[in-house]
């Protein structure tokens, strides 16, 4: 897949927390202009000058949740599970027609002060397909970076060799989110199949935390077998 800056900024709903905090680092280190949101500007602005100031030179604002889901066709949302529809609420109007929100909420049982390693019944299925439930018509979810650990993002000297299972009902709608994954040096895109498969994913992120504390570590995915050539054309 080629590697180009996209033209529009990469916005990240619920930028503030870890992962998404992580993943501003790492879109700014790789030259693309990001923007942070947040429940408030501030927030946003805040978390957004602590990227510049590990990135020098990064192009990275900071706005409130609503005004950075319009600033680009594509958005992130990495907002925790117990926070997923509140901040879904609060989008309605916001999100527009043609949008692709990118969830990557896991359901775990720490949003109801449970065990990070146990997952929750989602009624739809999975986190995603509540997603594409609550978005506005014409707004399509497509689920990705359930597997990607925030410390190892976060660390900007560490290295990535990780997969990372994307799900969608629209090919081409996770080719353009690919893209922007891959934009991350170690990231590969992996066409995981339709949204429903993200219940199968988004239940792979337990298994990894309790691998983690086992081993004391930062693992992730890594799928073998593949095909070399670009497998989103």
């Amino acid at each position: 897949m080629p590697d180009s800056t996209p033209s529009e900024p990469i916005p990240i709903l619920g930028g503030t927390g870890a992962l998404g905090a992580g993943l501003a680092r790492r879109w700014a280190q790789a030259g693309a202009a990001v923007v942070v949101g947040s429940r408030s500007a501030e927030r946003g602005e805040e978390a957004a000058a602590k990227v510049r100031d590990a990135v020098p030179g990064a192009d990275v604002t900071g706005l409130s949740n609503e005004e950075a889901a319009g600033k680009a066709e594509i958005v992130f949302l990495t907002v925790p599970f117990r926070a997923q529809s509140e901040n879904l609420n609060n989008l309605r109007e916001a999100l527009h027609p043609g949008q692709i929100l990118v969830d990557c909420t896991v359901p775990l049982a720490a949003a109801v002060s449970g065990k990070a390693t146990r997952s929750l019944g989602v009624w739809q299925g999975s986190a995603a397909q509540q997603a594409q439930e609550m978005v506005p018509d014409g707004v399509t979810v497509v689920a990705a970076l359930h597997t990607v650990g925030a410390p190892t993002l976060a660390d900007g000297d560490a290295k990535l060799e990780e997969d990372v299972l994307v799900c969608g009902d629209k090919k081409a709608d996770k080719a353009r989110v690919a893209r922007l994954i891959e934009l991350i040096p170690g990231l590969r895109a992996v066409n995981a199949g339709p949204l429903e498969m993200a219940r199968i994913v988004e239940q792979l992120t337990p298994m990894l935390i309790s691998i983690n504390s086992r081993y004391k570590t930062h693992t992730g995915i890594r799928l073998t077998g593949l095909p070399a050539h670009d497998h989103w054309s």
